[in-house]
């Protein structure tokens, strides 16, 4: 089936959405670029331009993860004189970048839709740890892109501390593609370039101060998006405010994200048992198919850790983050059960109201 909008295909639309795509007549099709509360700077072939949520929407979409987020597409309306569209559906989105939220909400935060490629940006200096490594890891599997690793400030550390860091990751049974870089000396950015093909969307995630706007501005070949410069340790001083997707030279689309603390895990199963593909391996040789791996007689994920093929750092890892996903899994499902019967209660309530 021939493409309908080719016109989109610079910024990402393909074949995919096409067969997906179901908006009202005379609606026309744009995808969001950044997010700044209740208004949306979305883009189209013809350029950029704001737009809002039309009330209806909002009516039906009350949870976070169901309102637009950089890089999704979205069903709008807009006359050539209007200087807003009115946006009315949200498109079906091919991947997802969210974490759990912040704070003690047991809800999900969409970061970015319809990537094709997330770069985890670590610092080799100060940022560098594997286990929030293998966090990121997880999600961005979950959400079905392609993940790779990228370590930068290369310029502030000996050969050998960044090749005891590449062995860790491959120690750690991590896939995932990694590239290295320094803004500084520009060491590897002919490399990431390389990397970045036309018509497809990679995100830039990680810490505060790992780099990322400054690599997206040596990309950019000018400095659109706000840096500081270094502190005394080496490290950057964080700036970026919000996601935003912008359109490389050479065709591909970048999106960089504000610096993360906290990369919760929630409901995460596939990118679990993906990025741990060796244990999910051992997992089918289990006695039980329940098998938490924690005690149960017949574990052959035990048996490989009692036997020194698995690391003790891997297999607690694993554990953690496999009950932090299930754990907060079970609450948001409890969770949105509350709410539905809190719901049910304020409509018979309406109901019993209406009869006086």
């Amino acid at each position: 089936m021939p493409n309908r909008y080719t016109e989109l295909t610079a910024l990402g639309w393909t074949e995919w959405f096409d067969n997906t795509a179901q908006c009202g007549p005379g609606d026309a099709l744009a995808r969001v670029a950044a997010v700044d509360r209740d208004m949306l700077l979305v883009m189209d072939h013809t350029g950029t331009f704001r737009a809002k949520l039309a009330g209806s929407y909002l009516h039906r979409h009350s949870l976070p993860q169901d309102l637009p987020c950089v890089g999704d597409w979205v069903c709008l309306e807009k006359q050539p004189a209007d200087d807003i569209g009115l946006i009315r559906m949200l498109l079906e989105r091919r991947t997802t970048l969210r974490r759990r939220s912040a704070g003690e909400a047991v809800e999900y935060q969409m970061i970015a839709a319809n990537v094709d490629c997330v770069f985890i940006v670590q610092s080799c200096h100060y940022d560098f740890n594997l286990r929030r490594l293998e966090r990121y890891l997880v999600m961005v599997r979950d959400g079905g892109a392609d993940p790779c690793i990228l370590l930068t400030k290369t310029d502030l550390v000996g050969p050998e501390v960044l090749a005891s860091q590449l062995a860790q990751i491959r120690s750690a049974d991590i896939t995932a593609p990694v590239l290295t870089l320094s803004n500084v000396t520009r060491d590897g950015l002919d490399e990431l370039e390389r990397t970045l093909l036309p018509a497809r969307t990679y995100c830039f995630i990680g810490s505060s101060g790992v780099g990322k706007s400054t690599i997206i501005n040596h990309l950019l070949g000018r400095d659109a998006l706000r840096t500081k410069g270094v502190s005394g340790s080496g490290e950057g001083r964080h700036t970026t405010v919000r996601r935003e997707l912008v359109l490389l030279a050479g065709g591909a689309l970048v999106i960089d994200s504000p610096g993360m603390r906290e990369f919760g895990i929630m409901g995460a199963e596939d990118g679990l048992e993906e990025n741990f593909s060796a244990i999910s391996r051992l997992a089918a040789g289990c006695r039980y198919r329940d098998c938490s791996h924690t005690g149960e007689p017949g574990c052959a994920v035990r048996e490989a850790l009692d036997a020194g093929e698995m690391s003790r750092q891997q297999y607690d890892s694993y554990i953690t983050l496999r009950e932090e996903s299930e754990f907060y899994r079970m609450s948001h499902a409890e969770k949105r059960k509350k709410d539905r019967e809190f719901g049910r209660f304020i409509k018979s309530v309406k109901k019993d109201l209406d009869r006086y």
